[in-house]
């Protein structure tokens, strides 16, 4: 028992109500204690309810996918318990289950033994001692009453001696009237018979006080602070009692606490113990099947037309062949360097992923694994571009020319060689022709001077503008512009997802923009396109969506093409104007302005305002009424 310091007898004299009070404050918190660990007990009960369901449930679900994530859903090989025994990941995963299970039953265990041996126990301190101070109060009601009863016989002998002396007073006056009367005799002798009654009552009443006076005394001097020391020790016990139950009680959590940390222990073993090349082999085990790669296709010629399968190189297919073979190198040459740049990216994030796995705390290892994965993504899609030109520059190589086939990547060297010298694609641009000129396509006449003909720039042969011989051989390319200058209307598309360039010839695009499709996929996997702010490069073809409903309809954007193969138109300054922002060009008298391009350059920046680039290359925009068109 723990020593008490002051005591109540002594430092708070006459309040023991106050004292009881207190005590019954105590009694009130225990109680209040006892039902928390009573509710808690109900949400021990509780949760191992659920927690049985849970795993009830897990163990269901279990037996229904068991077999498919271990030897998979079609297995080639027969199978038993003991085959999904040796799945390290199927033994973890019971583990986890039979974890739920026993810890279900810990909590039963823990509500069960706080039941009985603390909800229950305080209530028994409880009562208890509500029946000990009980006990106590009823004592102190006993003493009060004797005190009590003690003062009131004091009043009573006070009382009763006052009433004597006035008969005494009484007595003296009636003895004064008769000293000559015949009963004077009788009535001194009644007067001191009076005086001797008043004089015991006098003595009672004196004897009264004294008897008051001992007992206030010893009420207040012993009776109550014993009382109240009483008290005191009986609240002190009270509270010890309750101390050490409850420590109890936490000995028992810890205890609890203890057993579900062994379960999570029997977890970690299990979950150290998962060897995915070890399942994976498991897998592979029972999953061989025989293989053998799809045949390669072959030319099925028209059922009512005879033909070969070799490619026709005669004069006209062969123009369409060296064009399209000169589009596939030049694309080639374009994409091997963004492929090497892609194969280094890809390693630097190999081992950047190989650092953040072996230290967590350089930082979100998932986000370098999916910059891995993407760019690894993108090196595959870039690969298969790749083998779709070598597919293409092998077989038109070995159909137009063995010479071409050697020296394929050599284009300086073979641009003459064999038959290709004559046949190499025309880069026509627009001519005017001040005498007539023969068209070397239908062989009349060209003459004017409003650029009704074109001229190419490699062999130098002069044809009209409506030619078969330009309007049938383009060169689309997904890096090369067409060569015509007509005003021409470009579908829009919506982008999906966000790409950032990864070279010159790439345009970084965020999901939700619209952009302008300037050139299809051509089975490369890229799509060459331009922003709203007249930027244009390849996007990936699986980063488009086309004719969603769900997005607004744009409007076609209209673009010019000039000779150089860019959307630009070339106008004339027809008034001096000076710069009057950062945003603006000055213009002087006769200049040639190059408009921008793109859905918010040139002509479509602003009411009143066009976009373009001056003689010195400087880009801003100026008052559409000072120039006019050329």
């Amino acid at each position: 028992m723990q020593a008490i310091g002051q005591r109540y007898g002594t430092t708070l004299p006459d309040q023991v109500d106050r004292i009881a009070a207190l005590f019954d404050s105590h009694l009130e918190v225990i109680g209040d204690v006892r039902d928390l660990y009573k509710d808690r007990v109900a949400l021990e009960r509780e949760y191992a309810t659920k927690l049985q369901a849970l795993a009830k449930k897990a163990v269901d679900k279990k037996s229904k996918t068991e077999s498919s994530f271990v030897v998979g859903d079609d297995p080639t090989k027969a199978w038993d318990e003991r085959t999904l025994k040796q799945s390290t990941l199927n033994t973890a995963y019971d583990g986890i289950i039979q974890s739920m299970t026993n810890t279900a039953e810990d909590h039963v265990n823990v509500a069960e033994v706080l039941t009985s041996q603390v909800v229950d126990v305080l209530k028994a301190l409880g009562r208890k001692n509500e029946e000990t101070k009980k006990k106590e109060m009823q004592f102190f009601q006993k003493l009060v009453s004797d005190r009590d009863r003690t003062y009131a016989e004091r009043l009573k002998n006070k009382a009763k001696y006052d009433e004597e002396c006035g008969e005494v007073d009484l007595h003296r006056q009636k003895q004064g009237r008769a000293h000559d009367d015949r009963h004077a005799e009788r009535i001194a002798r009644q007067a001191d018979q009076q005086r001797n009654d008043m004089l015991n009552c006098k003595n009672s009443y004196i004897i009264s006080i004294e008897v008051s006076n001992k007992i206030k005394a010893k009420f207040y001097n012993d009776d109550l602070p014993g009382l109240e020391d009483q008290l005191q020790l009986l609240q002190s016990r009270l509270v010890q009692r309750f101390t050490k139950i409850i420590q109890h009680a936490q000995a028992l959590q810890s205890n609890h606490l203890d057993v579900l940390k062994s379960r999570l222990a029997t977890v970690e073993r299990f979950l150290a113990e998962v060897n995915p090349s070890k399942d994976q082999d498991l897998f592979s085990d029972h999953n061989i099947r025989s293989f053998s790669a799809p045949n390669d296709w072959k030319f099925e010629p028209c059922t009512f037309f005879y033909d070969t399968e070799t490619l026709n190189v005669d004069p006209a297919p062969k123009v369409f062949l060296q064009n399209k073979l000169s589009k596939s190198r030049s694309k080639l040459q374009e994409l091997r360097p963004v492929i090497d740049n892609k194969k280094r990216e890809v390693e630097q994030f190999a081992k950047l992923e190989a650092a953040y796995d072996a230290e967590r705390s350089l930082g979100n290892a998932d986000e370098i694994t999916e910059s891995y994965m993407e760019s690894r993504h993108q090196l595959v899609h870039f690969g298969s571009s790749e083998c779709i030109l070598n597919a293409e520059i092998e077989v038109i190589s070995a159909a137009v020319g063995g010479l071409y086939a050697v020296f394929s990547l050599f284009s300086d060297l073979i641009q003459g060689l064999d038959d290709l010298g004559a046949q190499r694609p025309h880069s026509f641009k627009s001519s005017s022709f001040s005498i007539p000129t023969t068209c070397g396509y239908c062989q009349t006449s060209i003459w004017g001077l409003s650029k009704q003909g074109k001229t190419c720039k490699v062999c130098g042969i002069s044809v009209h503008s409506k030619s078969p011989a330009v309007l049938k051989t383009p060169s689309p390319s997904s890096f090369i512009q067409p060569a015509h200058e007509e005003e021409v209307s470009y579908p829009t598309a919506r982008v999906i997802f966000d790409f950032k360039a990864t070279s010159e010839f790439e345009l970084s695009v965020t999901d939700g923009a619209t952009v302008s499709v300037l050139e299809p996929d051509d089975g490369s996997g890229w799509v060459k396109v331009s922003d709203t702010r007249g930027n244009d490069g390849l996007v990936p073809a699986t980063y488009l969506a086309y004719g969603d409903d769900s997005a607004p309809t744009p409007t076609p954007v209209f673009f010019q093409i000039s000779r150089q193969g860019t959307r630009v138109r070339s106008i004339w300054v027809i008034y001096q104007y000076e710069a009057g922002g950062h945003d603006e060009i000055g213009l002087r008298e006769g200049e040639v302005i190059e408009l921008s391009s793109g859905p918010t350059g040139g002509q479509h920046y602003g009411d009143g305002w066009w976009e373009g680039f001056n003689s010195t290359g400087q880009k801003g925009i100026f008052p559409s009424n000072y120039v006019e068109m050329m």
